[in-house]
């Protein structure tokens, strides 16, 4: 019996150190349930959430130790036993097909977490050498716990959450200090639907020419991001802090400038990215505009009159900032890009600033038209800085392309156009236009777009259409999430044979591969989604 015992606990013991790795890496990319995201997650997936193998097995077990009184503790055992050996074995299988895109990072917070936790799975097993008559109901409970593992962690996650608040307020504190310490520097926010990476990247490059400049790293634009970076990279070294904004709903701008206190800011383009977690249009716009609306009097926000939606909004803050307006479309703007070149090698454009009068030529590596956009955000605010204009252009032939937004790069026997960092209706549209440019056999790699709302399978529907204008083949990820855009692919009498559906976009590198054609070929990756988006099989 002790024997049996024992080789229970070890296997549940695998089986939870198996399941909590799922459940941390899942709160964790779903920011430590901000805004119920988490929670959503585990509601959305109860497949692996709630309705498992060894959730059957502890129900059939429950039923006989209630239903017959002569039950042996033995045949309790085993059957709970099995239980979690099988389940075991299938999780084996799964994660060999799983498509992990970012691992879970083992930090602090999760070490805390998964010490939280432990103590949660221990509480039953004391109580069962504790309390010897009811030993068969401890380990029912210890069960129930092991397979709801998704519920617990969310559970330790509440539990902790004093402490991880006293330490955010800690650090953000240092952050805050730090920040009002370095009265010379000046502080840049940049937020948007869409671009903010690629323009905080090009106005790093930027004004790298005169200043030294730091931007949060990568795709970091989250209150801790930000928080981080200001504590762990920030140096008295440095002339200008740039920080890119991100935003789920109404009011996070503004928080976010609490913590950084920028004096010019960057709105790139208002869509409808988020929409699902903002509400509505409305929010979003009233979000991103957030930004300009703290900046204090003397400070500069720049804003793109050819988006109606900045162009229209009327500003809050009665100590308005100055406006710095640029654009392609209208003439009256204080910087404006003409005669736009477009090509699979690069963009050429001439800029005209309001008070020099005269057209400027520049050339970037960069692709496509909303690259311009970026680029003019960058120059009006490099401008302001003082930075001569043949320095500006020379830094502008010397823009690095960004990683995973519309990065040309060979693969084999392709070129891959990497758009895989995001997707939203205006930013795929402006991919499809970059791949409309190539001379060769075009192909779509795409999961759709995600948390658009209510609007999600008509905008998903849409890019299907558009993308039968541009593809020669498309290759879809997931098939139930994917079904609009084939629905939009049809619409437009798009060959079916050349539709090709898979689950893991990993496979979708050896299908291009198999691709044969005397053109060159272009595939176009469009969107890559994280691991809490992957479609449960089964």
């Amino acid at each position: 019996m002790i024997l049996l015992v024992c080789l229970l606990f070890f296997v549940m013991l695998l089986y939870i150190i198996n399941t909590c790795s799922k459940s941390i890496h899942m709160l964790q990319q779903n920011l430590y349930n901000e805004n119920n995201r988490y929670l959503k997650w585990i509601f959305k997936n109860k497949r692996i959430s709630f309705i498992n193998l060894n959730l059957y097995g502890i129900l059939f077990s429950a039923f006989l130790f209630f239903s017959v009184s002569e039950i042996l503790d033995t045949f309790f055992l085993l059957i709970l036993i099995s239980v979690y050996v099988v389940s075991l074995f299938i999780d084996k299988e799964k994660r060999k097909q799983d498509q992990n895109k970012k691992p879970l990072v083992i930090t602090k917070r999760v070490k805390r977490l998964i010490v939280t936790i432990s103590i949660i799975y221990i509480l039953p097993v004391l109580f069962f050498f504790i309390n010897t008559e009811n030993r068969n109901i401890c380990l029912l409970v210890l069960s129930i716990l092991t397979s709801l593992n998704f519920l617990v962690v969310y559970l330790a996650n509440i539990i902790n959450y004093p402490i991880e608040r006293m330490i955010y307020h800690h650090f953000e504190k240092l952050a805050k200090n730090k920040l009002k310490s370095m009265t010379n520097l000046k502080i840049i926010g940049i937020t948007g639907s869409y671009g903010k990476t690629s323009s905080k990247n090009i106005l790093n490059d930027i004004l790298n020419v005169k200043f030294n400049s730091l931007p949060t790293p990568k795709s970091i634009n989250t209150f801790n991001g930000i928080m981080i970076t200001i504590n762990n990279k920030l140096s008295k070294f440095d002339d200008v802090f740039i920080a890119e904004m991100g935003a789920y709903v109404k009011g996070e701008i503004n928080g976010l400038c609490k913590l950084v206190g920028p004096k010019y800011g960057i709105i790139t383009s208002i869509g409808t990215a988020h929409l699902e977690t903002f509400g509505s249009e409305q929010n979003i716009i009233d979000g991103k505009m957030e930004l300009i609306e703290y900046l204090p009097s003397d400070g500069v926000g720049v804003l793109n009159k050819d988006d109606e939606k900045q162009r229209n909004y009327k500003i809050k803050n009665k100590n308005k900032c100055k406006i710095l307006w640029i654009g392609i479309d209208n003439e009256d703007v204080d910087v404006r890009a003409t005669n736009i070149e477009c090509s699979y090698k690069g963009t050429s454009f001439d800029v005209i600033f309001k008070d020099a009068k005269k057209e400027y030529h520049f050339e970037t590596k960069l692709l496509g038209k909303h690259n311009v956009y970026n680029i003019l955000s960058s120059l009006a605010l490099g401008y302001e800085f003082g930075i001569s204009i043949k320095d500006l252009q020379q830094a502008v032939k010397k823009v690095k392309p960004v990683e995973h937004r519309l990065e040309l790069k060979k693969l084999g026997n392709f070129y891959q156009i990497d758009d895989a960092y995001n997707s939203n209706p205006i930013g795929a549209k402006n991919a499809l236009d970059v791949l409309a440019l190539m001379n060769g056999t075009k192909v779509v790699v795409t999961p759709g777009m995600i948390e658009l709302g209510e609007k999600e399978k008509e905008l998903n529907r849409e890019f299907g259409r558009q993308i039968s204008s541009v593809a020669d083949k498309v290759i879809l990820i997931g098939e139930k999430r994917t079904k609009p855009i084939k629905e939009g692919l049809i619409d437009k009498n798009f060959n079916e044979d050349d539709i090709y559906v898979l689950n893991d976009v990993r496979d979708s590198y050896v299908l291009l591969e198999k691709f044969k054609t005397k053109k060159e070929l272009y595939a176009l990756f469009e969107n890559d989604l994280p691991d809490t988006y992957t479609e449960i099989g089964g």
